[in-house]
């Protein structure tokens, strides 16, 4: 499973990164849900200007194997969908951080310190494991 040390994780498997003026964050789904899910077929992708809260499903990513909404790690307005993503979803299992879904003007910073850092969710999915 790859890790990001730069960015949070949430127990529904996305990420997010902040910029450094924490003016905007960049989501998508973590490497260890690429693989949970295997070859992704369709992603479907809010339209810019739309407001989600934490935890509010603002996409789906569908596999071969199974359907699964994707879930706002913050409180914000969309800013940028990655538009390359809905005709090659097969980019995130390739780079699953570099496959980013979403970029969005936080309206609560420090939401993205509740998050987990890296060995939190490491420990996360080790325990999801069991």
């Amino acid at each position: 499973m790859k890790t990001d040390p730069k960015v949070r994780y949430t127990k529904s498997h996305e990420w997010v990164r902040l910029d450094a003026s924490r003016d905007e964050a960049v989501a998508g789904i973590t490497d260890h849900a690429q693989s949970q899910l295997s070859d992704l077929v369709y992603v479907e992708l809010p339209s810019v200007g739309k407001t989600f809260k934490q935890g509010q499903s603002f996409g789906v990513v569908e596999s071969v194997k199974a359907a699964s909404d994707v879930y706002m790690p913050m409180d914000g307005v969309i800013t940028a969908a990655n538009e390359g993503l809905p005709d090659e979803p097969g980019q995130i299992n390739t780079d699953a951080f570099a496959a980013w879904l979403i970029k969005f003007k936080p309206d609560k910073p420090a939401q993205f310190e509740a998050l987990m850092d890296v060995a939190a969710y490491e420990a996360f999915v080790a325990s999801e494991a069991h």
